[in-house]
């Protein structure tokens, strides 16, 4: 088979995976608990069709060859869209998993905010506009785009190492969507880092690449949709000792930003 012919059949299966995982994320009323995700795939639904017959129509020279302008602008625009989304994304899957101890989410959504900022903000102060071509808005809405998406995968590699790290003291479930959601996003971080290192040493296997960053992509596609099709554990009310150290961690955020509140530090042991 062609690698063209096998490129636009893996791409056609990745719109058919986001289908249907959009479906079983509304059927399963989960966009009610992950608002952003729910926005996200519906940002990746709706506008696959457009993009693609966009591409179709600059092959048949439809418009006077507008459509690949067209494709351009609303593609990069999607994708910085796309980017924004995966932020909040971020946050209400790390709300998701601290639901259980309310002072630590709120206490660590302040600091979740504030590292995502600093994160946006060295990745724009980074950016140099004096490389060739940079005056031309074309070539600087992909770079702008990259460090931005960049930035988030950062922030989402980060997400899924404290999960994986706290999940125990948190008592989340490797079934949970919360956790799924963050496999999934940091999968594809990891392969578009790793991808992205080949890219810039000039390597000569850039067919070969794109079949292993699609791959990937339909992995995860096939992980969520497995996530959303099978029955979620329910979480049950988590009963941790008095003297564990994550209650105690717990009950010194709700207290912090109250006047006249003392608690009492002692050492204890284990990871959180």
């Amino acid at each position: 088979m062609p690698s063209q012919t096998l490129m636009s059949f893996m791409s056609m299966v990745e719109f058919a995976l986001w289908a249907v995982l959009g479906f079983l994320f509304w059927t399963k009323k989960l966009h009610r608990r992950f608002p952003a995700m729910g926005s996200y795939l519906a940002l990746r639904v709706g506008t696959a069709p457009v993009l693609l017959a966009l591409v179709y129509g600059q092959s048949q020279h439809w418009f006077n060859d507008l459509c690949f302008p067209i494709y351009f602008y609303l593609y990069w625009a999607v994708y910085i869209f796309s980017a924004v989304i995966l932020f909040f994304i971020c946050m209400e899957v790390f709300r998701s998993a601290l639901s259980a101890f309310p002072g630590l989410m709120k206490f660590g959504i302040v600091i979740f905010r504030w590292a995502v900022l600093a994160s946006v903000i060295v990745s724009f102060s980074t950016i140099s506009y004096t490389h060739k071509g940079a005056l031309l808005i074309p070539d600087i809405i992909p770079y702008i785009a990259f460090r931005l998406m960049r930035s988030v995968s950062i922030v989402e590699l980060c997400l899924l190492g404290f999960l994986c790290l706290s999940m125990n003291a948190l008592r989340l479930s490797a079934r949970d969507m919360a956790f799924g959601i963050s496999l999934g996003f940091g999968m594809m971080s990891s392969s578009e880092f790793i991808l992205a290192s080949f890219w810039s040493r000039g390597t000569s296997l850039t067919t070969t690449l794109q079949f292993v960053y699609e791959s990937a992509i339909l992995v995860t596609l096939g992980m969520w949709v497995a996530y959303c099709a099978l029955p979620e554990l329910a979480r049950q009310p988590i009963m941790v000792p008095a003297n564990s150290l994550i209650f105690r961690w717990d009950e010194i955020a709700t207290a912090l930003g109250h006047t006249g509140t003392q608690v009492a530090v002692q050492p204890a042991g284990g990871f959180f």
